[in-house]
């Protein structure tokens, strides 16, 4: 598994673990670095530290794109691995768009639902035609 999936799936494990615990993601993240071994990549980091910096807009998007779906009633690796991604294709310019939702969708085949890759591929999908950077900027 190449470095940049690994700390993905790290920071998956961070925001997953937080938001079934009801807890602050960064506290979350803190005590993964403190116990973690190895050691929490500097991408993961990154990664979980901006889901939290930019979560109402991630997850106002999460709503816009999902047909019949709300945030909070979705499988929690799910809104997880949604959150991952679209921080990734919205604010993360130096990772192309297809890389980004090829790995949400193979962190949804691997953790969750067997309907969830296409919900995931779907949702990115969508968001990408419709203009990351349009997106991003909306208030």
């Amino acid at each position: 598994m190449a470095a940049r999936s690994k700390a993905r799936k790290r920071a998956l494990d961070v925001l997953y673990e937080a938001d079934l615990r009801g807890n602050d993601p960064l506290a979350t993240l803190a005590d993964w670095v403190d116990r973690a071994d190895p050691p929490v990549q500097d991408y993961a980091r990154e990664l979980v530290e901006g889901v939290v910096a930019n979560r109402d807009r991630i997850d106002a998007v999460v709503s816009q794109y999902a047909e019949a779906w709300t945030v909070d009633r979705m499988p929690p690796v799910d809104r997880a691995v949604l959150r991952l991604a679209l921080y990734e294709l919205l604010w993360c310019d130096s990772i192309p768009d297809a890389v980004a939702i090829d790995e949400a969708v193979e962190l949804a085949k691997s953790l969750s639902t067997d309907a969830s890759p296409a919900f995931v591929n779907g949702l990115l999908s969508r968001v990408v035609r419709d203009g990351v950077s349009a997106i991003s900027s909306a208030p």
